[in-house]
């Protein structure tokens, strides 16, 4: 341990001593590692940030019935393009075929123009729900109260809004019982939701839900987008509720045996398995790139150890001539050579960081420091000064001390 320690002061001095050599010898290092460092904490920022906001939006404990399932392909794209529009009937199904279903809710979206008084609003979202919307977590009211189910099935002109919709309408004053105008009809607010955030800097506080029978008066039937979400009694029975909901959609719609479903069912995993894979590819294209940059780097710092083996030819002669042996030697320019390239690493760390947390700062990504990123940038480094240090090691250890010393 002792000897170990003085190699790596010994090597730490030489670094020192050759500060511009040893900062442009490490470069390659220092670039790659903070290029993995910084993409790493983005990708990682935003797998959490997505995965939440998938999992708040769809459920964790939910599935959705959608007109077009993922099409991977222009030909199943195509395919799809015909497929029948999502209709209440399908929910009605659905709740008639399986025991296993806890609440179906349908829900359709548009936007419109959005008034109070002088203010107006363009283009905000607005949700059309029936009236089992209250069982999903995805609606809430932190001031005021959601519609119940009365106000749906009676098409009542009654409003919940987002946070931010609240906030730009009426500032700081009471927004509860206030009549607004959504595409020129009447609204009363009766709930305000709290706040989301945004997602990629797009905003989830804009929007409006009111009853799906008022959302088809203002948009008529046909032009929302309508989607049905699923509730199973229990999480675990999830798969099964999927299944009797394919089955049931396959009777309503009269599928034959061979012919492939005209919908799509989705869960939160099935949407977070697509994004995963999209960065996954990203992150391999990245593991290219870098590993590329660090067989460079690690040239170089083979090349310079060569270098540091010529320049010390008469000290390492000296060590072996006083009873130095090739190990100790070996051992020395190893030391030198990894204590060189994990330096680099540990500077590109920093600098990675650096560079994820100014992002995202300054932009609507998010980042995540992970402390296993950081263990694999400077392990990696150190491997690569182990690897490529490992010739102009063994060089120096088959010196010859007399040739060495007849150099001096």
């Amino acid at each position: 341990m002792v000897q170990f320690l003085e190699a790596i002061g010994i090597a730490l001095k030489a670094i020192w001593a050759n500060k511009l050599r040893s900062f442009l010898t490490v470069l390659g290092n220092i670039v790659a590692v903070a290029s993995i460092i910084a993409v790493v904490s983005l990708i990682q920022g935003m797998n959490a940030y997505v995965t939440d906001a998938i999992v708040s939006d769809v459920g964790a404990d939910s599935f959705s019935v959608q007109r077009m399932p993922i099409t991977l392909s222009e030909e199943d794209e195509e395919r799809n393009r015909s497929n029948p529009r999502v209709r209440l009937e399908d929910a009605e199904a659905i709740r008639r075929y399986s025991d296993k279903i806890a609440a179906i809710m349908a829900q359709s979206g548009g936007g419109a123009e959005v008034a109070y008084g002088d203010k107006q609003l363009d283009s905000v979202r607005i949700q059309g729900v029936t009236r089992e919307y209250i069982f999903f977590p995805t609606f809430d009211a932190e001031r005021g109260r959601l519609f119940n189910p009365t106000e749906v099935d009676r098409k009542r002109p009654v409003a919940l809004l987002g946070a931010q919709t609240a906030e730009r309408l009426f500032g700081d004053a009471n927004p509860l019982d206030k009549v607004i105008r959504i595409a020129g009809t009447h609204f009363r607010v009766v709930g305000v939701s709290s706040k989301k955030g945004s997602i990629f800097g797009q905003s989830q506080d804009e929007f409006i839900v009111i009853p799906l029978g008022c959302f088809d008066k203002i948009f008529g039937t046909q032009t929302g987008r309508l989607e049905i979400t699923v509730r199973p009694r229990e999480p675990s029975l999830i798969r099964a509720a999927m299944d009797d909901a394919r089955v049931a959609l396959r009777i309503e719609r009269r599928l034959r045996p061979k012919e492939k479903d005209n919908f799509g069912l989705f869960t939160a995993d099935t949407i977070l398995a697509i994004y995963h894979q999209a960065t996954t590819g990203i992150f391999a294209v990245l593991v290219g790139v870098v590993a590329l940059s660090l067989v460079v780097g690690g040239i170089v710092i083979m090349n310079i150890m060569l270098m540091v083996v010529i320049e010390r030819t008469s000290e390492i002669g000296l060590r072996k001539a006083l009873g130095a042996r090739r190990r100790d030697i070996m051992w020395q320019i190893l030391t030198e050579s990894v204590t060189l390239s994990t330096m680099g690493g540990v500077v590109g760390t920093l600098l990675g960081f650096g560079a994820a947390l100014t992002i995202s700062k300054f932009t609507p990504l998010p980042a995540a420091v992970e402390m296993w990123s950081v263990a694999l940038g400077i392990s990696i480094t150190a491997l690569v000064g182990l690897f490529f240090g490992m010739y102009p090691a063994m060089r120096a250890a088959r010196l010859d001390p007399i040739e060495a010393l007849r150099r001096e």
